[in-house]
């Protein structure tokens, strides 16, 4: 039922006991694929030789940035934003090798108003399709609701890379509109595409995470069994 004010207008529902929320803090989040690290020095030169990996540069075509050309740079930019609050990056560690294979970030926090989004994200060949970059995204998300308490968790991309539209759809994000001519990125335009996930949709999402997780969702030879999103319809 739509709440009204004194005027007999339509408001919003009452929020009586909010109160704004921690900011995120730099913590190891521990998970059973993998463990998300905050970016520090120490892993450049492992991530740079990840992302060497790749048979050509296409990962890097919806980032801000361009890739470095040696690891001499890719250390002096993750030695650049390793300490910033806002984006806070996290980097991804397999826990079978103890190694390093891509970044993500929380960013745009918003505490006052228990709003984040994730963003950054650079998988290298050893982590993107693999349960590892599942289980990435779901300990952030974990970490924003059930530590921190936040109302919104962002998605936010490029409306023509749909790669990213089809991974936050995957996650359980919900599509909610397209900013036109938000951007201008590389000389080029860029319109944005907007996903969200709310807390209480978190229960239903992290439930599915779980299911999707599990050893026994996987053959022997690595394969799932069942796909996240039929996890989570079938916790309707």
């Amino acid at each position: 039922m739509t709440q009204l004010n004194q005027f007999g207008q339509p408001i919003g529902d009452a929020l009586i006991d909010w109160q704004p929320r921690q900011a995120p803090e730099r913590k190891v989040l521990k998970g059973e694929y993998c463990r998300l690290e905050p970016l520090c020095a120490e892993h450049a030169a492992a991530l740079f030789r990840a992302h060497q990996l790749a048979p050509d540069t296409r990962s890097w075509t919806w980032l801000l940035r361009e890739p470095d050309p040696t690891v001499e740079a890719f250390t002096a930019w993750v030695v650049s934003v390793s300490q910033l609050a806002d984006p806070m990056h996290f980097t991804v560690i397999d826990t079978h090798t103890d190694q390093p294979v891509g970044t993500l970030a929380l960013m745009r926090i918003d505490p006052a108003n228990g709003v984040i989004e994730v963003g950054h994200v650079h998988f290298s060949p050893l982590l993107s399709r693999t349960p590892m970059s599942t289980e990435a995204q779901y300990l952030l998300m974990r970490y924003v609701f059930d530590e921190l308490g936040y109302r919104r968790y962002e998605w936010k991309c490029n409306s023509l890379n749909e790669p990213s539209r089809r991974a936050a759809l995957r996650l359980g994000f919900k599509y909610e509109g397209r900013f036109r001519q938000a951007l201008v990125i590389k000389g080029h335009n860029r319109d944005t595409d907007w996903f969200s996930l709310l807390d209480s949709e978190w229960p239903r999402a992290a439930m599915a995470f779980q299911k999707w997780l599990a050893a026994d969702n996987f053959t022997d030879g690595g394969e799932q069994k069942r796909s996240l999103e039929s996890w989570r319809e079938k916790t309707n």
